[in-house]
């Protein structure tokens, strides 16, 4: 449709965010909050639109708008455009963003009490970031906006955090920052060659052809290990994993609900999009190294997940478990398994969000996250022990819930992969018994244990905390029962993909 444009579901963030430091909104903590929910809320909404109207063209994408500076492109010598569109996985993945950048400024009445116009700026800042991300159609403009989501990062980890959250802030943004020029070197390469190659100075995505007979399949090799590197950092892939579980922790709620939910996906979009989509050959190459590394990270941070008494580091390393398992459906190289490794992400990040929010309330009423200090909450806060099971027989991937599908597509397509890791998959699926222990433990541990006597006071959770649960749980269920709807819009593009690795 003519009327829903790209470029405003994109920058209209951070106009909301420019809008806060107005003089209309002063210090008005409830102004500010109302307008933040009502945009947030709006831009939700238009995404949906966007859904409701998508029609694929050539190439599978929609909405295409490139921003021209005076009829010349952005940097018009060197080929780079400034370009967005959307594919079905570029549409989903902004669907989620919207979702739940939404429902983290509903959770943030109850943890962010100071600064509020700076902290609500940022959030908007981020979300334009991340929305550049996904829709980016040049790769130095999606190397622009991955590294524009460090600035907002640092401050609301830095600013709003606990105890520790301005070294863990450094440390998130330290980490990026070293995965990101290992990234621009491989971006950089990968452009000079394909000029060199081809005769084509683009950074275009749909203009880079990469063919192993013209174009050295070192080289293809050497720049899709540079990608992968700043695409691992972000997952995380074990051993670059250690930023996100002090990030996590010191994080507050809405943030940890972001971060997990949605800036992990940014390292797997970055995979599809460039290993998978732009060198096809190499990646079939690296797949089965990349096994070795998924495998490690479902069963490694599984067995530290369980080891763990702190509430948000059993929550973090399950994440970066999951994560493992969207990394082994990539390297499947199968119509199945990409398709269980991209409803994996969007599962993932709804049950995430779901699990943070619920261990950013606990802890709002008792003001800790050590398992053996809580017991029994379930006695006095019966609503959000509800919410709390159904989220935790999701993340264990119990049938018809969201993570069961993701989960098992994944494994089937593994099995039925052209590599020979059926062993090592099978080695994972018995280590994913794991999860349901400390899932259920951290149940057990929380909600039906005895009570202690200085939590006998405390309440249950608010009307606005029971939104944010209520619209996750609902997208866990409907998911859960209609996975199709997710999978019919992305398998036009993973199709595609298959047809670039020539399978």
């Amino acid at each position: 449709m003519d009327y829903l444009s790209i470029i405003v579901l994109i920058f209209s963030p951070l106009i909301a965010a420019a809008l806060l430091f107005s003089s209309f909104f002063k210090h008005n903590e409830v102004r500010i909050r109302r307008f933040s929910k009502g945009f947030a809320s709006l831009h939700f909404l238009y995404t949906i639109l966007f859904l409701v109207f998508f029609n694929p063209l050539k190439d599978g994408i929609s909405y295409y708008k490139e921003i021209t500076f005076f009829g010349s492109d952005w940097i018009q010598p060197l080929g780079l455009k400034m370009a967005f569109g959307l594919d079905g996985l570029s549409l989903l993945m902004v669907i989620l963003t919207s979702f739940i950048f939404l429902l983290a400024l509903i959770a943030s009445k109850s943890n962010i009490k100071s600064k509020h116009k700076f902290y609500y700026s940022m959030i908007f800042l981020l979300q334009t970031a991340v929305l550049g991300v996904f829709c980016a159609r040049d790769m130095f403009l999606f190397f622009m906006f991955w590294e524009l989501e460090l600035v907002p990062m640092y401050f609301l980890i830095g600013q709003w955090g606990d105890k520790k959250a301005k070294a863990s802030a450094m440390k998130f943004v330290l980490y990026t920052f070293f995965g990101s020029l290992f990234m621009l070197l491989g971006i950089l390469l990968l452009h000079f060659y394909n000029f060199a190659t081809y005769g084509n100075l683009t950074g275009d995505f749909s203009q880079i052809a990469i063919s192993t007979p013209e174009f050295p399949m070192f080289m293809q090799i050497v720049i899709s290990i540079l990608l992968l590197i700043g695409f691992a950092v972000k997952m995380p892939i074990v051993p670059l994993h250690t930023w996100l579980p002090d990030a996590h922790v010191d994080a507050p709620t809405p943030v940890s609900m972001i971060l997990a939910a949605i800036l992990l996906k940014m390292g797997a979009f970055g995979i599809i999009r460039f290993n998978m989509q732009l060198l096809p050959e190499a990646f079939k190459l690296i797949a089965p190294v990349l096994v070795i590394f998924a495998i490690v990270n479902i069963i490694y941070t599984a067995l530290v997940a369980y080891s763990q008494t702190d509430l948000k580091k059993i929550v973090a390393y399950s994440s970066i478990s999951n994560m493992g398992i969207v990394l082994l459906g990539l390297c499947s190289l199968n119509l199945i398994g990409f398709s269980g490794a991209v409803f994996q992400m969007i599962a993932h990040g709804v049950i995430s969000a779901g699990l943070f929010m619920l261990v950013g309330i606990i802890y709002i009423r008792t003001k800790t996250r050590e398992i053996i200090e809580l017991g029994g909450l379930g006695a006095v806060m019966p609503r959000l022990m509800g919410f709390g099971l159904i989220l935790s027989l999701a993340a264990v991937g119990l049938p018809l819930l969201v993570g069961f599908v993701g989960e098992f597509l994944v494994f089937l397509g593994a099995f039925n992969s052209d590599l020979d890791i059926k062993i090592y998959t099978g080695l994972a699926i018995f280590i994913l018994v794991l999860s349901a222990a400390y899932m259920l433990r951290l149940l057990h541990k929380t909600f039906w244990a005895n009570i202690f006597e200085k939590w006998q006071g405390i309440k249950d959770i608010t009307n606005h905390e029971f939104v944010v649960l209520f619209a996750l749980i609902l997208v866990v269920g409907f998911f859960g029962v209609f996975p199709m709807a997710i999978i019919e819009i992305v398998q036009p593009v993973l199709t595609n993909i298959l047809q670039f690795l020539q399978i």
